[in-house]
């Protein structure tokens, strides 16, 4: 008796079609799977059999072969249970043909309930582009599921309800479209409770207009984490594909719940500055996504940047550019994305007090020097604003007037966003950060007199190419949070201040 049920695997963020085949023949009792399992898919035996006890079916004598094809790729996890437990009750004539077109993913626990899996919204995306008609899936995983247009998704609880369904005797009703509600930032964190810095909310807010990387230095207690963490207050919603992309790397992690299967609100990552590479950009036998990737299309902030090793940091620097990483193992490659804003925060040195206008620095020059050193100048020319979190002063703690709030700096911010949007229509290109130095001249139009100041600065600093490019993109955003569709001199000056901070630390130490 032969049977073949449609499935769905999962190897990085790549979903691939999978055709459970079973053949029950007489010969001596046993039950095998081939197909290239890895030793979870092999435990599924015991699963399945321990299920079935569970319905009160009893698992046929004879000879069991399952194969998971493509042979040649390798499955793994738990994912194909439900699959393989279908297709042994067709092939035992249990069910009909009602299977057909059809796909089961979810993972057989031993008294026959159905378990939640990762990775879900990717492997129905595929299902619908194969173009099958329904995809079973378990109770915990429906809305997430169920996100997606033109597939009929079925929630299944247990092997005892799915089989009622199979037969015909109950069926399940097929799932509504889950529709997320609508979320903002609703985090107690608020620009309103930050004291004074206005100059550093300002170069937040530009950064976050355009996406922008931004480097906080100052001393301790000048509010660089505060301003930071306040950062995913002022940041515009996700669209439909940034949440559908968001989503499907935090499936894939297990990072969803099944209350809230779909990410909406711009994810903001804050590892520790212990973490290894792996944990920063991925890895592992079958390559899981980095903080960078689970931080896609939102803020990875990294506390106390020089106290990152370096070796560490160093690697990001390939990523910020291609935003995107590829991990190579030996069962293949993936590639997850990681269009990021980088936020980072550091002291100016061991003590944190140098350069600080009333606090004498006990570290020295060498001291200093070493400690910079830490952040190189290839990773500093990444960061396109470079903002000095100055000291507090006393008025502006003991000020009972109102600070901004971080609902007024958001609508400025998406007002922003918008202009780009309309700009950026038709291009892969979804905010000024991004721009690729081969349209700067069509996106970053300047008058002449900002021509005239441009070159000056970059005669007089000695810019890099690519300091000059994040400048002009800088420029860019300030120019359209000022409804300009032209860039003045005053863009140009305002985004040139925001790369002085590697002239005032690095080079009069020489850190670089």
């Amino acid at each position: 008796m032969f049977a073949k049920i449609a499935s769905l695997g999962l190897f990085g963020l790549n979903a691939f079609p999978v055709d459970v085949e079973i053949d029950i023949s007489r010969g001596q009792p046993m039950f095998d799977i081939v197909g290239l399992p890895d030793a979870v898919v092999r435990e599924s035996r015991e699963r399945i059999r321990a299920a079935l006890r569970a319905c009160s079916i009893k698992f046929p004598v004879a000879a069991v072969m399952v194969n998971l094809a493509p042979a040649g790729t390798r499955k793994s996890g738990s994912v194909h249970d439900m699959a393989i437990f279908v297709a042994i009750l067709r092939a035992m004539q249990l069910i009909g043909d009602c299977t057909d077109g059809c796909a089961f993913i979810g993972e057989v626990s031993l008294n026959g309930d159905i378990r939640s899996i990762n990775g879900v919204l990717p492997m129905v995306m595929l299902a619908r582009e194969r173009g099958l008609k329904a995809v079973f899936v378990p109770e915990g995983n429906a809305h997430e599921a169920a996100f997606l247009e033109g597939m009929e998704i079925y929630s299944v609880r247990t092997v005892q309800q799915l089989i009622q369904h199979l037969t015909g005797e109950k069926r399940i009703a097929p799932c509504e479209r889950y529709i997320p509600p609508e979320t903002a930032y609703t985090d107690k964190l608020d620009f309103s409770e930050v004291r004074g810095q206005q100059s550093a909310k300002k170069a937040l807010e530009i950064a976050a207009a355009g996406g922008h990387n931004a480097l906080l230095i100052g001393s301790p207690g000048s509010g660089k984490s505060m301003l930071s963490k306040r950062v995913p207050s002022i940041l515009p919603p996700l669209t439909f594909e940034e949440s559908l992309e968001t989503t499907n790397i935090h499936s894939i992690s297990g990072r969803i719940s099944s209350d809230s299967p779909i990410v909406t609100t711009r994810p903001f990552r804050s590892p520790h500055h212990t973490v290894s590479a792996a944990g920063l950009i991925g890895g592992g036998s079958i390559p899981e996504p980095g903080e960078v990737s689970l931080a896609h299309n939102g803020v990875l902030f990294l506390d106390e940047l020089a106290e990152f090793d370096r070796r560490t940091l160093e690697i990001l620097r390939q990523p910020l550019e291609d935003r995107k990483v590829t991990i190579a193992r030996a069962a293949g490659s993936v590639t997850y994305p990681c269009t990021i804003m980088l936020l980072a925060a550091m002291n100016p040195c061991p003590c944190g007090y140098y350069g600080h206008p009333k606090r004498k620095c006990i570290c020295g020059q060498k001291k200093v020097a070493a400690y910079l050193s830490k952040i190189s100048g290839p990773l500093l020319d990444r960061f396109d604003l470079h903002i000095e979190a100055a000291p507090v002063e006393y008025e502006d703690l003991s000020s009972r007037a109102n600070e901004e709030s971080s609902a007024e700096i958001r609508k400025r911010v998406i007002a922003a966003r918008e202009i780009q949007a309309e700009r950026f229509r038709g291009t892969k290109i979804t905010c000024n950060a991004l721009i690729t130095p081969d349209r700067l001249g069509e996106f970053c139009p300047l008058d002449d007199k900002a021509e005239t100041v441009m070159k000056n600065i970059f005669e007089k600093l000695g810019l890099s190419a690519r300091a000059y490019d994040r400048i002009l993109k800088v420029s860019r955003t300030i120019a359209d949070l000022d409804g300009c569709e032209v860039i003045q001199r005053q863009h140009i000056a305002e985004a040139a201040q925001y790369r002085s901070l590697d002239r005032k630390y690095w080079s009069e130490n020489g850190a670089t």
